[in-house]
């Protein structure tokens, strides 16, 4: 006769209380967050505006030369130790994702396209920067996930299609490779701001894009500049110092003192504040369709990023 033996149980530690100091760093974190999302709903409209005198090249890669001066600035004033070389091949990834590939391909897209369009493409950036997590962690999706992408997916190739008169657009493919791109460069650089720090990840992503770009860039951007009026200006000025650069700060700040899980639901507000943005800044008409198919894509990216990682693989 086998003897059981006596089953301890386990005391779960109380709840404690929310104090008033943590409920101000919450509000704190959500104000940071909301204005580094502002920021990066803007720069699709401002885009549009710059790309009527700038080139592609010159708007999307160009704003990246100014951004990097004032990274390297920050840099030299903090007195920041170079990156390990693990760090270094990350930060690579980050800078080829948001330095070059969405500031290119988005500023592409938008001499194309108007700038509501492609706020609503841009709405699967959250699931598409968890699916990016996903792989760059080793974690495997759930069911739910995959539902939710394809929802979004249909939805946002549904709409391409209707709003680019029966059939999709190259600025459709484009928009959908700068969503991949910042949803690599999200995810990477979420990951080094852990030990780096947010403003750290963006100022060397930077810093290690501009030699690249320097040689090839500066002499077209000078040219186009030129010409530009002083609406232009303001628009390159914005989208190379906040969208670029500063936004990223205020961002990550927000994730780092107001917890990932809050913060980032901020995004999800981020195609619509585009869309209004488009509205009040280019006049573009706030149609019924681009309205409902983000209120769609939004909700379907708020339910499979919550479930997007479960388990290791």
């Amino acid at each position: 006769m086998s003897t059981q033996l006596p089953i301890e149980k386990q005391v779960l530690p109380k709840e404690q209380p929310i104090t008033s100091d943590q409920l101000h760093t919450e509000k704190m974190g959500l104000l940071y967050g909301f204005i580094g999302v502002l920021s990066f709903s803007l720069t699709l409209p401002v885009t549009k505006m710059v790309v009527t005198v700038l080139s592609p090249l010159s708007a999307g890669l160009g704003r990246a030369l100014v951004a990097a001066v004032l990274a390297a600035l920050v840099l030299l004033l903090k007195r920041v130790p170079f990156p390990t070389w693990q760090e270094t091949k990350k930060l690579f990834l980050v800078s080829a994702g948001v330095v070059a590939g969405f500031p290119f391909f988005s500023s592409w897209a938008m001499e194309r396209v108007p700038a509501t369009h492609g706020a609503v493409i841009i709405a699967l950036l959250p699931l598409a920067t968890a699916g990016a997590a996903i792989f760059f962690s080793g974690e495997r999706p759930t069911r739910k996930y995959w539902i939710s992408s394809v929802i979004a997916c249909v939805t946002i190739l549904a709409y391409a299609i209707s709003s680019g008169f029966g059939a999709l657009q190259w600025a459709d493919l484009a928009l959908l490779g700068a969503v991949i791109s910042a949803a690599i460069g999200y995810a990477v650089g979420g990951e080094l701001s852990k030990t780096m720090g947010g403003w750290q990840v963006i100022s060397w992503s930077l810093i290690f894009a501009f030699p690249f770009l320097v040689v090839p860039l500066t002499g077209p951007l000078l040219t186009d500049l030129k010409q530009a009026t002083w609406p232009v200006w303001l628009g390159f000025g914005y989208i190379s110092v906040i969208s670029m650069f500063l936004g990223f700060f205020a961002w990550y700040h927000g994730l780092a003192i107001g917890g990932v899980s809050k913060v980032s639901q901020i995004q999800y507000l981020q195609p619509f504040l585009s869309i209004i943005a488009a509205w009040l800044l280019l006049s573009e008409p706030l149609t019924l369709g681009a309205v409902l198919s983000a209120v769609i894509v939004v909700l379907a990216v708020a339910k499979g990023r919550k479930a997007s990682v479960q388990q290791k693989a």
